[in-house]
């Protein structure tokens, strides 16, 4: 059996988060000619030709996100203003850093979301394409690019494990963390009506986010390996009975029309993404900086009264938690009918000798406030470390809680 569970706590963004609002629960996409963004439009240009989320203005300026009219930096979302306070930017944000001279390898095509994620955390810097994630992370590991960036969350799928149990494979530490708001158009050859459109192609996920949208098109969908690459599939083949699930960006980066915007299902989509690095890591912070940092705690068996001690240990020292996913892959058949999970693979960094891979069955995900060197939190992962059967850092950076969008 698998499961999940994940703090809920105010102004941070929490993810997977399991709440929907009702007024997300219809699909808001828009044809492109009606020059709305996500369905929220009031037959006007947005001020000074920016363009806006789901009625609201961009960094602040104008609305909140999500149509709120509440003024100021932090829109609500979802109109739930005691739960996640989010500053929407168009890049260049706090959280970014200077990419010159960086290569960053993504998974995908040019075009992909995680390149758009990686200029935006590190202006700048070489973008790397790779064909899986896996090999985003052989990259870095022998040394063909200087970072990699993984997408770990979403708002709308939660917890991308597998990507998580790649990281814990490799010798890698977590340098940077960067939010992005994914917008979904569909894009086509140029010249080419939705009405001729009778196949979509995408990512699955893209697709699977698609869902309500793509039905009332009546359309056939089929899965490829990204969304950037379905792009270029597009382009290259001149397909003119199929249309694509991309970013804005691809659209204008390949030369493709735009046929609707805002195709995803719910509104609010913010994927997390982590940009990796080899050992030591690249950033430095002060003891009293905005930071977080991850670490992955392992143990044999009694998942609750771990999660219990692991709790005690960071409330009774002041400590936040933004992050706390319990995994358990005991052998035991999951509920899914897909058989039964292996036991999560973990990189041993501190084995003598060269690092060992080793298995264990409970795993747990933590992100916490605070940097590791800081005195209370190097304390908690010391009390972690006396019931724990492993327990390793995964990085420690700044927390930044921006949500970039790529428009």
């Amino acid at each position: 059996m698998a499961y999940t569970s994940s703090l809920h706590l105010p102004k941070h963004l929490l993810l997977p988060s399991t709440r929907r609002n009702a007024r997300s629960s219809s699909s808001s996409f828009v044809p492109a000619a009606a020059a709305r963004v996500n369905g929220h439009a009031d037959g006007k240009a947005p001020p000074n030709g920016k363009p806006q989320i789901n009625g609201g203005g961009v960094n602040g300026k104008g609305k909140a996100v999500n149509g709120q009219a509440k003024k100021g930096v932090n829109g609500h979302v979802n109109g739930h203003a005691d739960r996640i306070h989010l500053s929407v930017s168009t890049g260049g944000g706090g959280g970014a850093q200077d990419g010159s001279g960086l290569r960053v390898a993504f998974q995908g095509a040019p075009g992909a979301y995680s390149e758009f994620a990686a200029k935006t955390a590190l202006p700048g810097c070489e973008t790397v394409p790779c064909r899986a994630f896996a090999d985003a992370l052989a990259a870095v590991d022998r040394g063909a690019a200087d970072r990699a960036i993984l997408p770990v969350e979403s708002t709308m799928e939660g917890t991308a494990l597998r990507n998580y149990d790649l990281l814990l494979r490799h010798d890698l530490v977590v340098a940077q963390e960067i939010n992005l708001f994914v917008h979904y158009c569909l894009l086509a050859m140029p010249g080419v009506r939705a009405a001729q459109v009778r196949r979509v192609i995408s990512h699955p996920m893209a697709l699977a986010h698609c869902g309500r949208a793509l039905a009332r098109l009546g359309v056939d969908r089929e899965p490829v390996e990204d969304t950037a690459g379905a792009v270029e599939m597009l382009r290259s083949n001149r397909m003119l009975d199929t249309a694509a699930i991309a970013s804005p960006r691809a659209a204008d980066l390949y030369g493709l029309d735009v046929l609707a915007h805002g195709l995803q299902d719910e509104s609010w989509n913010v994927t997390r993404f982590l940009l990796l690095s080899r050992p030591p890591s690249p950033v430095t912070l002060p003891v009293d900086a905005d930071a977080k940092t991850s670490m992955v705690v392992a143990h044999r068996g009694g998942s609750m009264m771990v999660v219990l001690k692991v709790l005690s240990a960071f409330s009774s020292r002041n400590i936040n938690l933004t992050k706390l996913e319990v995994i358990n892959n005991d052998g035991a058949a999951a509920s899914d009918g897909s058989g039964a999970r292996p036991p999560v693979m973990i990189l041993d960094t501190s084995a003598r000798g060269a690092p060992t891979l080793r298995a264990f069955p409970h795993v747990l995900y933590v992100d916490c406030e605070g940097a590791a060197h800081d005195p209370r939190v190097r304390e908690a992962i010391q009390e972690i470390e006396k019931f724990a059967v492993f327990v390793r850092v995964l990085g420690c950076y700044a927390a930044d809680t921006t949500v970039y969008d790529l428009q």
